[in-house]
Order: C-alpha cells, then structure tokens, then sequence
C-alpha cells in the first residue's frame, strides 16, 4: 500500500552513524544535457520461478490479500472485475512511460491481466506524478503510495477521512490513485510503479518472511518477482471474484495453484513463523528517519535479540546481522565484519536470497577496499554483478561495478579500471539519478583506498 522511506539498499559505503537514505535527485536528473555517459536502462525481465511449496504460497496469499500492514484483517478479497485502464497524470519525467510500459507488459504477458494504458479520465487506476515534497506532505513516512477511489492528490486530501479511501471497507476495486515522486531518481520512480501498480491490482499487505518478493517492507526487490507475478495471476484466476470471504478463498486456490504452479504441489510445505510487531518497529527505528544513532544501534541489537528468540535461521536474522553491521560500521569495522558474515551465512542456505547476498557483499568488499586487499573484494564481487543484472537493480549494479572498478585500480589494473568505472555510469545515471548523486557515489567508494587516506 506504501513503499516506505526505509531503505535496505545500504549502499552508502563510508559509514553507518546515519541510517542508509536514497539520494534525491531534482528533475536534472532525467536532463539529456549531463556530462556523463548516456543513461542505461533494462530491456528483458528475468524473474525466477518461486522453489517454495504451493502449501506455503498459498498461505502467504491468504496473509497478503486478507490483512493490511498494520495488523487489520480485512473481511473480503476484493480485486478488479474486467478489463483495466491506466493513465499518467502530473509532471512524469522521461524514464516514467517506457518503465509503466515494460510493466504492463509484463502484467498481461507473466500474470495473465488484462491491463493496457489509456488517456481517458475514467481509467481504472491513475498514476499522478508529484513532487517528493507533495507525497511527505500527504504522507510523511511515505516514498509513494496508493488509495482506493481517488485519482489525484487533491481528492486524497479531501477525501482522506471518508469511507471510500478505506482498504478495510472495499469490496470491488473499481478507481484507484497512485502517487509517485517526479523528483526521484529513475530507478526509485519505476521501483514505485512495481510495488504500488501490484497492490493496486492485488495484495495490500506486506510480510518481511517473503524473501523472493516485492511484498516485503526491506525494498530488497526493485522490480515484480516470479513470485509476485505468481500471486497477480492467482489473484485474477477465473475461480476468484470480488466479495468472496477468506474460507471461500482458502478452499479454491489449492486448485489454483496446482494449475498455475504445478512445480509447487510437488515440495513439502517448511513451517512458517510469524513476524512479530515488535521486529519490525525496531528495524524500521534502525533504518528509518529521525533516530539518533544511539538509538538506531539500540534498535538493531534489539531486532537482532528478538531474531534469535524467534528462533530464526532464514534471511530476517540474516537481514538483523546485517543492520546490525550497518550500525556498527563507523566505529568498530572487525565487529561489523563479523556481523556481516553472520548474514551471508544464513543467507547462504535460504533459497531465493541471492539480492540480500548482493547487498551483503557491497559492504564486505568495501572492507576488503579498506584493507588494501583488492583480490577478496573481487572475489566477492563478481559472482553478484549478473545477480543484480537479474534483478534489474541499476544502483546495486553500479555500486558493484565502482567497487570492482576500485578493486582493479588497487591491483594495477588501471586500465581495466578505467574501462569498468566508464560502464557503470550508465548504471548509475539510472540508479542515483542527477550527476550530482552519480558523483557522489564515486567519491565514496575512490574514499575507500588506504594509501590514499594515508596521504599516498
């Protein structure tokens, strides 16, 4: 319903006393007039079919259609009957469209939806285009988000407090509004159109035990997931229908599933353990705005403390070690390391964590940068460069290919340096957005040379 303003992308490299935040580009950030390479973009989507039970997806269905993210159940499934328009309003920059095309492409072609795009004013759905500033007035914890019968943020002002605009009171979606920030940066604009498009459509909730989807408060997926599109052709599977109740749900989509997943009646169902409110709110104090850092590390340690009593060993205790990590970065970078193999331990026998892994290994090779040992960090390097390709995460991408680039530089390798640093830019553009933030990004990881800091 809203893609929050936590971040689990931590790609600032130089330190963790702050929580990890996006650059904010402005609209020269979608300018043709920049001094750097052309912007890259994303062309063929590669989703990986979900490898978990059909048992299991069939509650995580239940879970996500039938509960808001705090907390309240909602009485009905309720999703679009026929056919569905989208059209852009606003100040969309560039990059908007052709994103929202490839989407809807992949909407009608992986989940079966009929969905297309229109310039009429009666569309399904309305995607209005508004300054961050608008979207932190409406919702200040908020990235972009998404309401029912509403197709402009002046109704949602209105409109806020009434009925209509209650998840909990719909029973057929029939006009819905979603807001995303023109001032953005490509990536983060098309990673809204992912995440609200789909729950516009579909699942209204969010569960961090989701490792492979974009229904997950950690940001970890860019884009929609071969589980997620999995959950959208379910959704509008001809055996469903707006009103129906959570009993009458549940007795239908064991059929469902067995047609849309036949891979998944196949695997044993794994025991699902709930995540608890309390975990929750302390990764989002560790993560989230206005902590001190006092308070963040407090917070990490206690997401970590409640990891271990729930008895986890898949990606959330990974993903605590690896805040955790963050958090302990700027003073004690043995501990921190420590924390992040702790992460990539866990991560590595939980199926479908190969972005977490990713994320992971941008700062341990960092630290391998640090040390002055450019061959482990291009250990830990290279085996996630075709990783985030997949998961058509531009800035991860570049962040890798600057931190790869620097590994190459420290081993005398200058002119494959040279080369890496000039592709990733692109990435980059696409990734952080204005020069500025591209710049920036460069700097950070050139900071982390020891004999430059040595004054060598």
């Amino acid at each position: 319903m809203i893609r929050a303003v936590l971040i689990a992308a931590a790609l600032g490299l130089a330190g963790c006393a702050a929580a990890p935040t996006r650059e904010v580009p402005t609209r020269a950030a979608h300018s043709h007039d920049s001094a750097l390479p052309p912007m890259k973009s994303f062309t063929a989507a590669h989703p990986a079919a979900p490898i978990r039970s059909n048992a299991n997806i069939a509650a995580d269905f239940l879970d996500l259609h039938f509960q808001l993210e705090s907390g309240r159940a909602l009485p009905v499934f309720s999703r679009f009957e026929g056919p569905i328009t989208v059209r852009v309003t606003g100040s969309p920059p560039p990059t908007l469209r052709p994103d929202l095309r490839r989407l809807l492409a992949r909407l009608r072609n992986e989940a079966g939806i009929d969905i297309s795009e229109t310039t009429g004013a009666g569309a399904s759905i309305t995607i209005q285009a508004v300054s961050r500033a608008d979207i932190r007035r409406a919702l200040p914890d908020a990235a972009c988000f998404v309401v029912p019968n509403v197709s402009s943020l002046a109704e949602f002002r209105r409109d806020r407090r009434k009925p209509s605009t209650s998840w909990s009171r719909l029973t057929t979606r029939t006009r819905l509004g979603i807001f995303v920030p023109y001032d953005a940066s490509p990536q983060e604009i098309r990673d809204c159109l992912h995440e609200e498009l789909a729950q516009a459509l579909g699942p209204v909730n969010d569960l961090y035990r989701l490792p492979d989807s974009v229904f997950n408060d950690d940001n970890v997926h860019a884009v929609l997931t071969g589980f997620d599109m999995l959950i959208l052709r379910a959704t509008y599977a001809p055996e469903l229908h707006s009103g129906m109740s959570k009993a009458q749900v549940a007795a239908r989509l064991p059929a469902i599933l067995a047609r849309l997943n036949p891979r998944g009646s196949t695997l044993p169902p794994a025991p699902v353990s709930p995540t608890p409110r309390a975990w929750s709110d302390a990764v989002q104090t560790a993560l989230g705005p206005g902590a001190r850092p006092d308070q963040r590390r407090a917070a990490a340690e206690r997401a970590l403390s409640i990891a271990q009593a729930q008895g986890w060993t898949d990606h959330r205790l990974a993903f605590s070690y690896y805040i955790l990590g963050r958090m302990t970065d700027a003073y004690d970078t043995t501990l921190a390391e420590r924390y992040y193999e702790a992460a990539q331990f866990f991560l590595s026998r939980t199926p479908g964590t190969q972005v977490q892994r990713a994320y992971v290994a941008t700062q341990t090779a960092a630290h391998a940068l640090a040390a002055g040992d450019p061959a482990r960090a291009l250990t830990q390097i290279e085996p996630n460069l075709a990783v985030a390709a997949q998961a058509e995460n531009a800035s991860l991408l570049a962040t890798l290919m600057l931190l790869k680039a620097q590994a190459l530089e420290q081993a005398g390798r200058r002119d494959e340096a040279r080369a890496v640093r000039l592709d990733s830019l692109g990435w980059a553009r696409y990734g952080f957005g204005s020069d500025w933030a591209v710049q920036a990004k460069i700097q950070e990881i050139a900071a982390l040379d020891p004999w430059k800091n040595l004054g060598g």
